[in-house]
């Protein structure tokens, strides 16, 4: 606990009064799920939360969709009464367009669309690889290809 000298208020201030507002991991194993909490910006993430004002399923639905629910409301008090947005909070309000776009953001999409045109330069080097094999390889089939039948004779059907 600060104390203050009384010319300036006097009133005591605990560091511990702050709050934050960030984002506690609950689901299963290979299955994260996220609940936006309002809590003590020095306790754990294990200890009870204030207020959940949100929730954000990373996992894509069948819709290719990352689902995120937000109390405008609440979120905006909590920023008023002076509460510290984590990262991960600032990332995410951000793709949501309540904060601008967190630079983060910007170089991790720049770093996705490297990975996907390396990913598929590989693969059209490996299908013009493929592509060459067939060209220059004979028909091993056994299929005569002036005849169209194979090179073996198969048993008649007398009945």
């Amino acid at each position: 606990m600060i104390k203050l000298p009384s010319s300036i208020g006097g009133a005591p201030f605990s560091p511990t009064s702050l709050k934050a507002i960030r984002l506690l991991r609950k689901g299963c194993a290979n299955r994260p799920f996220f609940h936006i909490s309002i809590m003590e910006a020095i306790k754990r993430t294990t200890d009870p939360v204030i207020e959940q004002i949100g929730s954000y399923d990373p996992l894509p639905n069948k819709y290719n969709e990352k689902l995120v629910a937000i109390n405008f409301q609440r979120l905006n008090y909590w920023i008023k009464e002076g509460a510290i947005v984590s990262k991960s909070v600032k990332k995410l309000l951000g793709l949501a367009g309540y904060f601008p776009i967190h630079p983060e953001s910007f170089q991790e999409a720049w770093e996705n669309r490297k990975l996907i045109l390396e990913r598929l330069e590989r693969l059209q080097a490996e299908v013009a690889k493929i592509e060459a094999t067939k060209i220059n390889t004979p028909d091993a089939s056994g299929l005569d290809s002036s005849k169209g039948t194979s090179d073996r004779s198969e048993p008649s059907d007398k009945s």
